[in-house]
């Protein structure tokens, strides 16, 4: 098969969906890798790199993208990349579907298979492609959040761990799940006094049983989730509904009686946030202010540590690569009916129910589509 990786064109996106190592795996298994030239720049790959294990060089995304039968990237299609969708084509990337209408139009009016990584599951039903870069997100939205609250950065002014005599920083950390767990770690071991809201409550005597320091552990309801966020210094969003849009559980009612500088980081923002007031931003302007509030709605973050990131996410993506590069597609989704759950779009059709639930649009089952195919075919 041949495989292509673009370079990646979100702003100040430093990650490449493969390192040269993962791509040489691909060569060795007998496919034919194009990489466009200062793919790996961001993540500290040198062309020659790519070209000493197989890959082939080459000047523009153009070519990539019209060349390839897979194309594995780490964020979803721009519109300056929508002329590059076609129907024979295999996207395998993050879509965030539900909360990008205009991605979603695009995969379906160009016929292209598009692949999430974040709708891809294991046999335990659990993300596999998800959790690398929640557990990146997850502890660098503890460091973004110390450094606003920075009064020099805009916000109260407060140290994390406080000192001997003063109170540290308050953290409310809405969601249990990779990213809040992460985050807690991080912001415990910072010395900060954390609050960890979420609705499972087995997952709240595991997170206590695990996590050591000044913890707080609440059942997520409105009153909890109202009176906490209204003392907190940070409040991080760590909610997830696979595949589906967020649910706005900080209200703006909330956010308005929060206290003056302090620090919203919302890791759902590429969800559609959790937060009412979130919207996305981008590295080059990551802040902004509600009520005397500051938000952060960076939407990829870890593109920030592309080089810590970039091998994280492909260590988890590879084996489904090589997966679908091995068997092709049709083989590849009926072996593994978790991964035929990354499918969000095949042929013009939504194949995943959350995202047709968002946009109003038609649900067709993968496994439907697949059956119509091999029928005409044998016809």
């Amino acid at each position: 098969m041949i495989i292509g990786i673009p370079k990646e064109i979100k702003d100040q996106e430093y990650r490449v969906s493969m390192p040269p190592g993962a791509v040489r795996a691909l060569v060795e298994a007998g496919h034919h890798v194009i990489v466009e030239r200062q793919a790996g720049a961001g993540s500290g790959f040198s062309d020659a790199e790519y070209e000493q294990v197989g890959a082939e060089v080459v000047d523009t995304a153009e070519e990539v993208w019209r060349r390839a039968q897979l194309v594995v990237k780490v964020k979803e299609p721009l519109p300056p990349e929508f002329p590059y969708l076609r129907e024979d084509l295999i996207l395998f990337t993050y879509l965030h579907l539900a909360a990008a209408e205009e991605v979603t139009r695009a995969l379906l009016d160009s016929g292209t298979t598009a692949i999430a990584y974040e709708t891809v599951e294991d046999s335990a039903g659990r993300l596999p492609l998800l959790i690398p870069m929640s557990e990146v997100a997850g502890r660098m939205a503890v460091q973004i959040a110390a450094h606003y609250l920075q009064r020099t950065q805009g916000g109260r002014g407060k140290l994390f761990a406080g000192v001997p005599g003063v109170r540290p920083a308050d953290v409310v950390i809405i969601g249990g799940g990779t990213v809040g767990t992460n985050a807690a770690q991080i912001a415990l071991g910072m010395g900060a006094h954390v609050t960890i809201i979420e609705k499972r409550l087995e997952r709240l005597r595991y997170l206590d049983h695990i996590l050591h320091g000044s913890l707080t552990t609440l059942a997520s309801h409105v009153h909890n989730i109202a009176e906490t966020v209204r003392y907190a210094d940070v409040v991080i969003g760590a909610v997830l509904v696979k595949g589906a849009r967020a649910p706005k559980l900080v209200t703006r009612e909330m956010i308005a009686a929060m206290k003056e500088g302090s620090v919203i980081v919302d890791v759902d923002v590429d969800q559609g946030g959790c937060v009412e007031t979130i919207r996305p931003t981008t590295h080059s302007e990551p802040v902004y202010y509600v009520d005397g509030v500051l938000h952060y709605g960076v939407p990829n973050m870890p593109g920030a540590v592309p080089r810590t990131s970039t091998f994280a996410l492909s260590n988890a993506t590879l084996p489904y690569v090589l997966l679908l590069a091995n068997k092709g597609f049709v083989e590849a989704v009926r072996s593994d009916p978790g991964f035929a759950k990354g499918v969000n779009t095949y042929r013009g059709h939504v194949t995943y129910p959350a995202v047709a639930d968002t946009f109003n649009l038609p649900y067709t089952p993968l496994n439907a589509l697949l059956s119509r195919t091999s029928l005409s075919q044998s016809a």
